[in-house]
């Protein structure tokens, strides 16, 4: 690696490579990751995620009035499995693709079919079960989309290897702009049928126009051909991929068992307070967390052989992740007792407590999520696995305790159980690549300091203001204070970090053509 960091912090830096020099190449054709290549990269992932998304919304909400809620349900209760069957599709050989280095052709094409022929046999799953799953509902029509949901299984196998080599060369600007494509064809399909009158099925067919536009784009781009699986020469990525998708599938599992508890136990209004709080508290790190999923594990998989890079990587991602994410989700929490009820009215002040607490997790939750990732880039996915299978076992129980004192004692579960699920995560992180605990707190010490500040300032700023002033402009001022100290002292006490930060976005401002155009589509 060239590139350097400042010397007093573990902000990613941009490299000084010249304009017009193209990315250097690994034998197998892989660009060499560097610094610019990962921040730009990001850059395209989150231009392609924050530039859809007024159109989207504006999309969204045109469609909630034109459709009634029993639409939605219908919607909602045939996606209920798809989480769990899209792993199942994938089988995680996508990520398998990333990260194991030196796949041949002849074991690209076996894991391409394996991939199509377990959803093909998910697909007939779910036209056997699709009668049964609508009568479980007791709603008929619910039989016919949950069969249209599951044949969009089919599209997502033939891009699966194909959209991993790309993530693996790291073209991202390619598959940004074609996640913009699709994101933009799939809200404006929706609307169309929406205004044509085609009821619940707009949701779901709008999505499947996006699935094939995607599959087209993908296999024209980066075409991978069929051969009969055989299983002694994919034996290293099926056992790899097995176990991430195992991993995966209990982690989608134990964060929708606290809604499952508060729906039980406390009832329907009780899980609409929770509900929300959750998708609230996870607003601030929403994007982030989108961007460690899809840029991240190609770079930390490129470099799983040099401890000292993987070392760079969490320790300047941490940083950068955190100054973004504390502020934010801290600060929902603080200003949550004005914010509730002025944007959504006091009927809705039951989700509060739990907002307020939730969002504390969510801080802490921003920074955990590099951790399995970078075990995983070092093939160290058999520990990820059984650390979220343990997670499923401890954490339902947690809930089930906490539901005791409603909504606010399920959220405190995640806040109290999660540290002791992570733990055996940080230990083998930190013995695996060579990083210590105070290396690691110096990246978090620009956040965590501002922060508490932040935190100060804007409960001296609530206890100041009188309660019989607008909620809106008690609203405005305190998140005014916390924003300016928050700035403050983050610029005061580490002004040498935030200009590192700076300094990586500028010198990617003025290039036009700075990489290979096969390496970044």
């Amino acid at each position: 690696m060239n590139e350097n960091l400042s010397s007093s912090g573990g902000a990613v830096l941009a490299s000084e490579r010249a304009p017009t020099q193209p990315a250097p190449k690994r034998l197998d054709g892989t660009p060499v990751p560097t610094d610019r290549l990962l921040v730009r990269s990001i850059a395209w992932s989150a231009a392609s995620d924050w530039a859809t998304q007024i159109f989207t919304w504006l999309a969204f909400l045109q469609v909630m009035r034109l459709l009634t809620p029993a639409d939605f349900g219908i919607a909602g209760m045939a996606g209920i499995l798809m989480p769990y069957m899209g792993q199942l599709t994938g089988l995680g050989l996508p990520r398998a693709v990333i990260t194991i280095r030196d796949l041949t052709e002849d074991q690209l094409a076996q894991m391409n079919t394996l991939s199509l022929i377990s959803a093909t046999i998910l697909l007939l799953f779910g036209v056997a079960i699709a009668k049964p799953f609508a009568a479980f509902f007791h709603t008929p029509a619910l039989a016919p989309v949950f069969i249209v949901a599951c044949g969009g299984l089919i599209m997502s196998a033939l891009c699966a290897v194909p959209n991993a080599r790309l993530a693996k060369e790291m073209r991202f600007r390619l598959l940004s702009v074609l996640t913009i494509v699709c994101t933009l064809t799939a809200a404006a399909a929706t609307l169309i049928m929406a205004l044509l009158g085609f009821g619940y099925w707009a949701l779901v067919l709008g999505n499947m126009v996006s699935g094939v536009i995607k599959t087209i784009v993908i296999q024209w781009v980066r075409p991978t051909r069929l051969a009969w699986p055989r299983r002694n020469a994919i034996r290293e990525p099926l056992r790899f991929g097995w176990q991430v998708s195992v991993s995966l599938i209990a982690m989608n599992s134990y964060q929708r068992l606290d809604n499952f508890v508060a729906g039980r136990v406390l009832g329907p209004a009780a899980l609409g307070f929770y509900a929300n709080a959750w998708e609230l508290a996870n607003v601030p790190i929403e994007k982030v967390a989108s961007l460690v999923t899809t840029v991240i594990p190609s770079f930390l998989s490129a470099v799983q052989d040099q401890p000292a890079a993987l070392r760079r990587y969490l320790r300047g991602l941490t940083e950068t992740i955190s100054m973004a994410a504390f502020p934010a989700t801290v600060g929902l929490s603080l200003v949550a007792p004005d914010a509730v009820p002025l944007i959504f009215g006091h009927k809705w002040d039951g989700m509060i407590a739990p907002l307020q607490v939730l969002s504390l997790y969510a801080a802490f939750r921003a920074i955990v999520a590099l951790l399995s990732k970078v075990l995983v880039a070092i093939q160290k996915v058999r520990f990820v696995m059984w650390n979220d299978l343990a997670a499923l076992i401890l954490l339902p129980i947690a809930f089930y305790i906490g539901s005791r004192r409603g909504t606010i004692g399920i959220a405190w579960a995640w806040v109290v159980v999660y540290p002791f699920i992570v733990l055996p995560l940080y230990r083998k992180t930190f013995r695996a690549i060579g990083m210590t605990l105070p290396e690691y707190f110096r990246a978090l010490r620009p956040a965590v300091t501002g922060t508490l500040v932040m935190t100060g300032f804007v409960e001296v700023a609530k206890r100041s203001l009188n309660a019989s002033q607008p909620l809106l402009l008690r609203l405005a001022i305190e998140v005014a204070v916390g924003a300016l100290a928050y700035l403050g002292i983050v610029w005061l006490l580490h002004r040498d970090r935030v200009m590192a930060i700076f300094r990586a976005i500028k010198k990617l401002l003025p290039l036009r053509t700075t990489l290979a155009p096969e390496s970044v589509g």
